[in-house]
């Protein structure tokens, strides 16, 4: 264990317990349970997603699916396991019928993935799709126009890199997107080699 990790450990765990018993928003209803987010509590690399489905509703684990599943796979190519990076989403809960998360649930929950990240404290964090890129960002571009290029930004009290990518899920769908997120995937270690980003 690192002293990152012994340093944070029970606050971690805190935020895990206050997280679980959240009912801020009406996701609360019709959620099975909370997906908090799994990982290394202390690593470099750090991913935020959109939302849990129904498979991460069941599992409590973030990216179990398809979208999961590629994500371990681009992962692979670089050299990094599942274990050693933190995957989140912007909202903890899943939306009914997977429907976007509206304005209210993601102002009321985006709290917890700053206190998440300020406690984390990774060099990169990697947006999975527009939600988590407009809201980490602060940008209004999609992320068709902005993938793949890094950008200094504060969270909380926190300077990192965040790198926004195509969300695994539109890369399914299509080769495109695949093809873009294999790209921006293999930058990641460069990012991660330098305190500095870009």
């Amino acid at each position: 264990m690192t002293a990152k990790t012994v340093g944070h450990a029970d606050v971690f765990e805190s935020l895990r317990h206050e997280v679980e018993g959240c009912t801020r928003c009406p996701l609360h209803d019709s959620r099975t349970q909370v997906v908090f987010g799994s990982g290394n509590p202390a690593a470099d690399l750090f991913f935020v997603g959109e939302a849990p489905g129904a498979e991460e509703d069941r599992s409590g684990v973030p990216f179990v699916g398809r979208s999961g599943r590629l994500l371990e796979r681009m992962l692979e190519t670089i050299g990094i396991s599942r274990q050693e990076v933190f995957i989140s989403n912007v909202v903890k809960c899943r939306p009914p019928e997977n429907r976007d998360p509206s304005s209210l649930e993601i102002e009321t929950c985006s709290p917890y993935l700053e206190r998440q990240i300020e406690l984390v404290e990774p060099r990169v964090i990697c947006s999975l799709g527009n939600f988590a890129t407009r809201l980490l960002s602060g940008e209004k571009r999609g992320i068709t126009q902005i993938h793949g290029v890094p950008r200094k930004i504060q969270i909380g009290s926190l300077d990192t890199t965040l790198f926004p990518l195509f969300h695994p899920a539109a890369a399914l769908r299509s080769p495109a997107y695949a093809s873009g997120l294999e790209g921006d995937f293999a930058r990641i270690p460069e990012l991660l080699g330098s305190p500095e980003g870009e």
